[in-house]
Order: structure tokens, then sequence, then C-alpha cells
């Protein structure tokens, strides 16, 4: 245990080099206080992964656990200053290497991106936030480093909502609602929201717009957005049955499989139940169907479930027999992905967590202020998504047939 202390103080003290250094660095630099941060975030993430591999450089050891593999540049921008970044790789290594320190500084940019998206759509004055983010960040800031802030954080959001796409097998389209101000009236304006799942089997916010009202031209200039920004190898799409969205979907994604959320399928047929007390069988036999071991199960159950209520519930049977088989899209997958793609659900825990940040606003001064914060909320959850698990593991998986 000595000769492992004795080994990360040696380890600790090369990857932060000497006070020589660090004075000509200082004295060279335009921006000091940035460069030394830049200086000690590099070394740190340095230090991580001489931990990591057990091994200083060139080191000789029997408890060496991978290679350093160079670096890769990252530009940070920080409430401070643009930090440019050497991300350390290693290679040889089961589990991928990924510094705590960098995500640390990002979570904490991100953080602040957000503050900063929440007191500008409350329609705060500049004066006011500058009093806020002095608290936030422990320093003075001028009135004009809040406005350039301010610009900063709309053209990150910009330069994310249009960010180059590619192949995304499985897409899912979802919305939600808020009040928005507009010509002196309060509005409903739907949310839109596209979320998708990466050839690895992570998921990954797509795309986000504010429309007043969920009609098939908003979706339609939405969905063909995203086809002009690059999105390809679509081959399922997951989705509730709104009028518009089905509208939408059709023009311009047509041929390309749909899956009716089963979570919103059971919610609608409550509509077609006659009697209140039928309404939890109705469940269960639908929940038959829809648990089926395969397709051709799946259909046999439905033809039973439609000849139980042909009689005591026609309007129900003919609601079933169109309905129910858009769910069983799905069954065209491998059992072992099928749980997670046959609902929206897990975007609609994403919608909770945008409804949760919108409960204190009441209503927008405009769709732009909305806008702003929907991406910045969507753009930090897509970060966590992309350096968390994989949502599913789709690399031995065959091609959907429609």
């Amino acid at each position: 245990m000595t000769h492992r202390r004795d080994s990360n103080a040696k380890h600790a003290e090369s990857a932060f080099g000497d006070m020589d250094e660090i004075v000509d660095l200082l004295q060279a630099a335009e921006n000091p206080f940035a460069a030394m941060l830049s200086f000690l975030l590099n070394r740190a993430m340095i230090f991580e992964r001489t931990n990591h591999l057990c091994a200083g450089k060139h080191e000789r050891t029997d408890e060496r656990n991978g290679y350093a593999n160079r670096y890769k540049d990252r530009s940070l921008k920080t409430r401070l200053a643009k930090l440019e970044l050497k991300v350390p790789k290693v290679r040889d290594r089961d589990e991928p290497f990924y510094p705590t320190s960098l995500n640390a500084a990002m979570m904490s940019e991100k953080a602040l991106h957000v503050a900063l998206a929440e007191i500008y759509v409350h329609g705060v004055a500049t004066r006011k936030v500058k009093g806020v983010l002095e608290k936030l960040c422990g320093f003075g800031i001028s009135a004009m480093e809040v406005s350039r802030a301010a610009k900063d954080l709309d053209d990150v959001l910009d330069a994310w909502r249009n960010r180059r796409l590619c192949v995304i097998p499985f897409v899912q389209f979802d919305a939600l609602w808020c009040k928005v101000r507009q010509g002196g009236l309060v509005q409903d304006a739907a949310v839109l929201i596209a979320a998708g799942i990466q050839e690895d089997g992570k998921r990954t916010i797509l795309g986000v717009t504010v429309a007043i009202g969920e009609h098939e031209l908003h979706w339609r200039s939405f969905m063909e957005e995203l086809l002009q920004r690059g999105l390809t190898g679509v081959r399922m799409i997951s989705s509730d049955d709104h009028a518009g969205l089905r509208a939408a979907r059709k023009a311009v994604f047509g041929g390309i499989p749909w899956q009716r959320c089963q979570f919103h399928l059971q919610q609608n047929a409550a509509a077609y139940v006659p009697k209140v007390e039928l309404r939890s069988e109705v469940t269960r036999d639908i929940r038959v169907v829809l648990d089926a071991p395969d397709h051709n199960k799946a259909l046999e159950a439905l033809r039973l479930t439609i000849e139980k209520y042909e009689t005591t519930a026609p309007r129900l049977a003919r609601w079933m027999e169109t309905a129910i088989p858009e769910s069983l899209t799905v069954m065209q997958l491998p059992p072992e992905i099928r749980k997670r793609l046959r609902t929206t659900n897990g975007l609609e825990r994403t919608n909770q967590e945008i409804r949760r940040r919108f409960k204190t606003i009441g209503s927008f001064v405009n769709e732009a202020s909305c806008l702003r914060l929907a991406s910045a909320i969507l753009m930090e959850i897509s970060d966590e998504w992309q350096f968390g698990k994989a949502y599913i593991n789709i690399k031995e998986e065959a091609p959907t047939t429609a």
C-alpha cells in the first residue's frame, strides 16, 4: 500500500509539472486565469489516466492496466473563457476511459446554462440577472458580459438544434403543451420533440420546436427539417395516434414501419368502452394481445378478443380491429429489445422533467423563450444519455420487415 501511495505521488508530481513551467505559461498567456485553468484541468486528466492505467509514462509494471493512446483536442466554453483541452485516451481496455474532472467541468457549465435559460424566460432584466450570476459564480460580471452570455447561450442552443444527424434506426415523436403569450393573449403551444436510438444503442434527442398547435403542417415541417439535417437509416417510428402527427408521418416517412405506442393505445381504449365496470376487463384482454410471444399468436388473441366484444361492445370491437394491429409492429423485432420500443414511455419521462421545469413559469413571454428553456433541458438530458449505458443492444439485430 505504501508503494502504491509513493507511486501515485510521483505520478502526480510528474503530471502537474514544476513551478517554472507554470510561470512561463502565465507570462505568455493573454488570459492568464483561463490558461491556468486549462493547464490544471489538462494535468488533472493526465493524472486520472495514469491512475487508471496503474502505470506512468514508459513505466514497466505488472499492475499496468492498458496503455496511453495520445489525446483528443476539445474546446470547452465556460463562464470565464474558452478552454483548449487535450483529453487523454487509452487503448486495450474493456471499459472506455473518461476523465471525471472533465465531466464535472461540463456538468457545471450545463447547470449554469440551464440556470441562465430559466432566468431569461422569466423576462428578468439584465441588471437582475447580473446580481444572480454574481452570487452563482462568486465574482463580478458586467451587464455587457451578461448580455453576451445570453447571446452565447442562444448560439449554443441553436447550434445544437441544427447539428448534423446521421443513421438513427429507431425514432420516437411526442409532444407536450405549455402556455405562451402571443398578441396579448395566452395561447396553448405544443413543444414537438423527436428522440432516437443510435446504432450503438444509446438514446439521443434529435430535435425540438415550438408551435401554436399540433397540426399536420407543424409536424410535417419539423420532420422535414430532421431529414434536411441528415437523418437517415430509420427502420421504425414510434408515436401516439395524434391525427396531425399521423398525417405528417405518412407524408414524410411513408413506407417506414410505424409502432403505435401501446401505453397510449390502452388509454385510447377507454373512450370505446360502453360501461365503466368493463374497463379493467378490457385492459386485461388488450394486455394479453400485446404480451403475446410472437406476431401470429398476437393476431389470434386479437381475433378472440374482437369476437368476445362484437355483441356487448361493437364500437370497441371495430376500434380494436384497426387500432391494435398498429401496436404490433414491434413484434417484428427480437424479443429482447421489444420492451424498450413498444411504447414512447422513455420520452414521456423526459416530458415530465420538462413539465417540472415549466411549472414555475406559468406562461412564457413568447415562443422563443419557451424554445430556449426546452432546448437547454433537452440538451442536458441528451448529453447524459450519451455518457450513460446503451438503452438497447441492436448490434446483432436483423433488419425490420414490415
